[in-house]
């Protein structure tokens, strides 16, 4: 097969599908893999590095969508490159599809098969392809979390672990899934005083055994969001519905009650978000405020450390991409029911039944495309 890795053109999007040491295992397995040129200069890999793993470096994005079968990213694509897509060319990155329309119906029009990291779902119910960059994005909504918190950067003036005399900040953190967990984790290690809610009591309990004494875990209701939200200086989002958009947990009216100058930090925003008043934001204008509210809503967290977010994806997702090489998506998706779930578009049908829901569209059964 020809597998095609262009260049993210997403704003300072750095990450790139493939390392160096990803393409390798592809190409002496006998496949071709197209390399556009400087792709993974943003992560700190060079075009000399990809020639040497047995990749071929294309000058143009458009020559990657023209000759590859399988197209790997790690975005959407964007509108520039909806046009560079095929029918029938298997598309294999992170979709999101439930949280933008426009996305979800270029590429039902190209007729693309549209296989999204974040719905390849195991029997355990976790999500593999995911879980690598939820844990960055974990770990960075805290670092990045502390960061607005000072002063100058339009927070409370709060030092999260605060010092000997003075009490630690007070951080809630909204899902106790992996970004939830991970966030936990850096924030106890901190010295904060953590919350950490969910509607799921199995989950709380695990959780209860794990964290250190300064983390607190409470069932998720609107009563104790509205009750901790009064006192808390830093409100992560983690909450996940698998392949759909995540739930209003912060509303609009809530920010009134919220200490001027706290931080909030939507991880979920590229799901839609689970604070009301978030939109998408960049790393390059990553902030903006409401009712003197810092909101951080970049969609993209991890393409802020590439070098670390694209090792640890290649290593998550190159498995499943030599399943899809060597077996074709159709047999492979046959073989294999966790990388079926990832499927959500195919030649224009929707097979996914939350980007259905999302935009009232025709469900089709996956079946009957494999």
């Amino acid at each position: 097969m020809i597998i095609g890795v262009p260049r993210e053109i997403k704003t300072n999007e750095n990450r790139v599908a493939r390392t160096p040491a990803g393409v390798m295992e592809l190409t002496k397995r006998g496949h071709e893999v197209l390399v556009e040129k400087n792709a993974g200069v943003g992560s700190g890999f060079e075009d000399g590095e990809y020639r040497e793993a047995g990749a071929v470096i294309v000058d143009t994005a458009a020559e990657v969508y023209a000759r590859a079968d399988m197209i790997v990213k790690v975005k959407e694509p964007i509108e520039p490159e909806y046009e560079l897509i095929r029918e029938n060319q298997l598309i294999f990155t992170y979709f999101h599809f439930a949280s933008y329309e426009p996305l979800t119906r270029a590429m039902m029009e190209r007729k693309a098969v549209c296989l999204a990291y974040e719905t390849v779902e195991l029997a355990d119910r976790s999500l593999p392809l995911l879980i690598p960059m939820s844990e960055v994005a974990g770990r960075m909504a805290i670092q990045e979390g502390a960061k607005y918190l000072e002063k100058p950067a339009k927070g409370r003036g709060v030092l999260l672990g605060g010092v000997p005399g003075v009490p630690p900040g007070r951080v809630l953190i909204l899902g106790g899934g992996v970004v939830g967990t991970q966030a936990a984790k850096m924030a106890a290690g901190l010295g904060a005083e953590v919350f950490i809610l969910d509607i799921s009591l199995p989950r709380l309990r695990y959780l209860a055994d794990i964290m250190p004494k300064n983390v607190v875990t409470l069932f998720s209701n609107e009563y104790n969001i509205r009750q901790l939200i009064t006192n808390v200086d830093l409100i992560i989002g983690a909450v996940l519905i698998p392949g759909a958009k995540a739930p209003k947990l912060i509303t609009r009216d809530m920010l009134k009650d919220i200490r001027a100058g706290a931080v909030m930090v939507d991880v979920a925003v590229d799901q839609g978000g689970c604070i009301e008043t978030c939109k998408p934001t960049t790393h390059e204008d990553p902030i903006f405020i409401i009712d003197d509210v810092v909101h951080y809503c970049v969609a993209n967290m991890p393409g802020a450390v590439p070098y670390t977010s694209t090792t640890a994806l290649t290593n998550a997702t190159l498995p499943y991409a030599i399943k899809l090489a060597e077996l074709g998506w159709q047999e492979a998706c046959r073989r294999d029911e966790a990388l079926k779930k990832g499927l959500n578009i195919i030649n224009g049908h929707v097979v996914y039944k939350a980007v259905a829901e999302a935009f009232d569209l025709e469900l089709e059964d996956v079946n009957k495309f494999l």
